[in-house]
């Protein structure tokens, strides 16, 4: 099996003024297609090859394999943006059996949203700022590099099903937000596409 650039539900000026046209292109087709292109090398000719990126991450602690640190990074990257992607759109308002569940879990869905901004705002380095379900409980985590979730061992804290992402790469904000995380931070909300983040916390 060898991946490929998924083709994004939009245009890359679709997310406009928040997220813009040259940071999207850039992020999708270089960002994203590097990880591709070094994950199908390094799989190429082993025993992993036929499996796909669910199949791949769900056992991953298990793999033995050369260069499986390089490997966490890129098939990490492609899986973490994939993801990524489709959870954003804009004009999107928070379904209502969304946000009972997240005011059951943080008290207020404003109170969730600055947790949620305290630990991305925070974050050192490059990364990821998650909301996972685990154990029909949600919780909000942060990853370095391309880590994933559902790569972490099941005792860790980190571990669950994603159901909304942040990448805070500076890949993925400094041409429009330079060093300003906390502005591309808050103009992420406006793109979410709280119709799949709600069919995500259904189906995990």
């Amino acid at each position: 099996m060898s991946y490929s650039l998924p083709i994004l539900p939009y245009a890359y000026n679709a997310l406009e003024p928040f997220f813009d046209e040259k940071t999207m292109e850039i992020h999708h087709t270089k960002h994203h297609q590097n990880y591709i292109n070094n994950t199908n090398t390094i799989l190429k000719n082993t025993t992993f090859s036929d499996l796909s990126t669910d199949e791949l991450i769900s056992i991953f602690n298990e793999i033995v394999i050369d260069n499986k640190v390089l490997l966490k990074n890129n098939l990490g990257g492609h899986v973490n943006h994939s993801f990524f992607w489709k959870t954003l759109k804009l004009g999107i308002v928070v379904t209502s059996d969304l946000k009972i569940e997240i005011e059951k879990q943080f008290g207020s869905f404003d109170l969730f949203k600055k947790q949620f901004e305290e630990v991305a705002l925070n974050h050192f380095g490059s990364g990821w700022i998650w909301l996972i379900k685990k154990n029909s409980v949600l919780s909000i985590v942060s990853t370095i590099n391309q880590d994933h979730p559902l790569m972490e061992e099941s005792t860790s804290k980190k571990y669950g099903f994603p159901i909304l992402g942040l990448d805070v790469w500076e890949h993925a904000y400094y041409l429009k937000y330079q060093n300003r995380r906390l502005d591309y931070i808050n103009a992420f909300w406006n793109v979410v596409n709280w119709e799949v983040v709600s069919e995500l916390l259904q189906n995990s």
